[in-house]
């Protein structure tokens, strides 16, 4: 199989049936429960499919599931399955030869298998909403094509959980037969299955000839027959493979080729108008300084008054620091929740007050003298230009600054066991609800064991962020959201600094594209115009009944 692959690799690179495109990351698994970043999540979204998926207005609809609706006030959640819907076939696995209709029971197989400790699936808290002394504890299959789920109170983002990767849909048989190498055999129902994967070398995915979806005009989907995933780690060489046209889609800016992409407005540089093409949208996505605001000493510490974050915020130059270092490719924010999940449609204003900032400091050193213990911001390589910037920034106020760039293995450690008085993070949506970003701030998520990194709590916002949880009207809802907010930007356990926004570059040739504000890559309705190529798929000059 390799020697075949290895010999063939030119003919996929220059078929336009085939797409292609670099994962510098590289992924080692293609099993489910255990897609927890973005880059095995691209993958594992082409092999499997959910009940409910997100569509590109992040709006939950529905996928196997062909209907669903709630009832007792929102506290149950009912599921009826599409007919035709099969898993992919796989020889070497007995009563998946030929594939099989996915039924009930291989949702609640499926679910229940991520939060089986003997699988420590990172996972498992999708299922946090469901009532455990429920029938089937909180979920059960109705016949082959019903599926229900129980939870203890009303909550309005369940939906967006079983829109994540986690939730896609396996097969018994396979787990079974294949047991912990089931990440390397990967059985699903989705618009391809995997027919070769060397680590740290290639992926290739083949059109699932069985798969279920048709477009408005009856035609199967995908249009592709084959998806390639290089894992080239040298974001240079990405660049370049997009350049010459061996990759057909790059997502992200990295500084090996940022300036040379995108002029000094944050737009595609003319030179690479005619082969390249970019699109941006929102991403559910904030990057900040976290400060750890619990402490075991008794001696005052600058970084543990809030009128200090205060004046560390008002410092920040976050205009000049999306114009230069991110080429206006991010959106400055003082807030912590992206504006699209607060019904809004841009961030508040802000202001970058340098004098008002410095009195601030001033009147503090004369209850608190000098000299301050040095403020430390913990980070990695990658983001050593803006933790530099904040430095000369903060600098200017007379405080003692510096960056601590450590592996990215040492920062997770120090940060979630609290070995941080200050980190530079991101925090990125698993699903499109504000809860997502709002619930790391609730006690009951104090890190080492959730993400609460900054042991921020407070009784008041617990109390209405339970209220929130609890309220079914999504009006009532989002005003409660933009209240909890606000006492973040209030109490400032991070500082806020920017929303990213998703950035892929496409060959202009890639038609059907479709980018979302949760970077799930959706290759369905992907196809290549090439005149010169003709099989009667990709020869029609039309998009195929679908937005280009």
């Amino acid at each position: 199989m390799a020697g075949c692959f290895l010999g063939c690799t030119s003919g996929l690179e220059s078929d336009p049936s085939v797409f292609r495109y670099n994962e510098s990351a590289n992924i080692n698994s293609l099993d489910p429960a255990f897609a927890r970043t973005l880059e095995p999540m691209w993958v594992v979204d082409q092999l499997f499919d959910g009940l409910v998926e997100l569509d590109a207005g992040l709006q939950v609809k529905p996928c196997v599931a062909e209907s669903f609706f709630s009832s007792d006030s929102g506290r149950t959640w009912t599921f009826v399955m599409r007919d035709g819907v099969r898993f992919s076939h796989s020889p070497e696995v007995s009563g998946l030869e030929n594939g099989r209709e996915v039924v009930a029971a291989d949702v609640i197989y499926s679910l229940n298998r991520i939060r089986d400790p003997q699988w420590a699936s990172a996972g498992q808290w999708i299922l946090d909403p469901l009532d455990r002394n429920a029938p089937g504890a909180g979920m059960v299959a109705l016949g082959r094509d019903t599926v229900r789920f129980y939870l203890r109170e009303s909550f309005p983002p369940f939906l967006g959980l079983l829109a994540t990767a986690y939730a896609n849909i396996v097969p018994r048989e396979a787990v079974e037969h294949f047991g912990e190498d089931f990440r390397r055999h990967p059985v699903g129902s989705g618009p391809f299955q995997l027919a070769w994967w060397m680590e740290d070398v290639a992926c290739v995915l083949h059109k699932n000839p069985t798969y279920w979806e048709r477009d408005e005009a009856g035609e199967a989907l995908p249009y592709l027959d084959a998806v390639h995933i290089g894992f080239a780690a040298d974001m240079g060489a990405e660049y370049q493979g997009l350049l010459q046209g061996r990759y057909d889609f790059m997502s992200g800016l990295h500084p090996a080729y940022m300036e040379e992409l995108l002029d000094g407005n944050g737009g595609l540089r003319p030179r690479h108008a005619e082969k390249l093409r970019m699109e941006k949208t929102p991403f559910l996505k904030t990057d900040y300084v976290g400060i750890h605001v619990e402490s075991d000493s008794e001696a005052w510490q600058p970084w543990l008054d809030v009128e200090v974050r205060r004046a560390l915020s008002l410092a920040i130059d976050r205009q000049g620091i999306a114009t230069s270092l991110r080429r206006g490719s991010v959106v400055p924010t003082t807030d912590f929740v992206p504006p699209a999940l607060l019904g809004m449609t841009q961030p508040r204003a802000f202001e970058r007050d340098l004098a008002r900032a410095q009195a601030m400091l001033d009147s503090i050193r004369k209850v608190r003298p000098q000299p301050w213990s040095e403020l430390v911001i913990l980070t990695t390589s990658d983001y050593t230009d803006l933790c530099s910037a904040l430095q000369f920034q903060w600098e200017s106020l007379g405080l003692k600054v510096a960056v601590d760039v450590v592996s990215p293995s040492t920062h997770r450690e120090r940060v979630a066991n609290g070995k941080a008085q200050m980190f530079r993070k991101s925090w990125l949506a698993d699903y499109p609800d504000a809860e997502n970003f709002l619930s790391l701030f609730s006690q009951a998520n104090f890190a080492p064991g959730g993400p609460n990194y900054t042991h921020y709590t407070s009784e008041e916002f617990e109390s209405l962020m339970q209220e929130a949880i609890n309220e079914p009207q999504e009006t009532s809802r989002l005003a409660m959201y933009r209240k909890l907010n606000a006492m973040i930007a209030r109490d400032l356990p991070v500082i806020p600094l920017f929303h990213d926004q998703v950035t892929h570059f496409l060959r202009k040739e890639i038609k059907g594209w479709e980018i979302n504000a949760v970077n799930r890559l959706d290759l369905r309705r992907v196809h290549k115009r090439n005149e010169e190529y003709s099989n009667g798929t990709f020869s029609r000059d039309e998009d195929l009944g679908h937005n280009p």
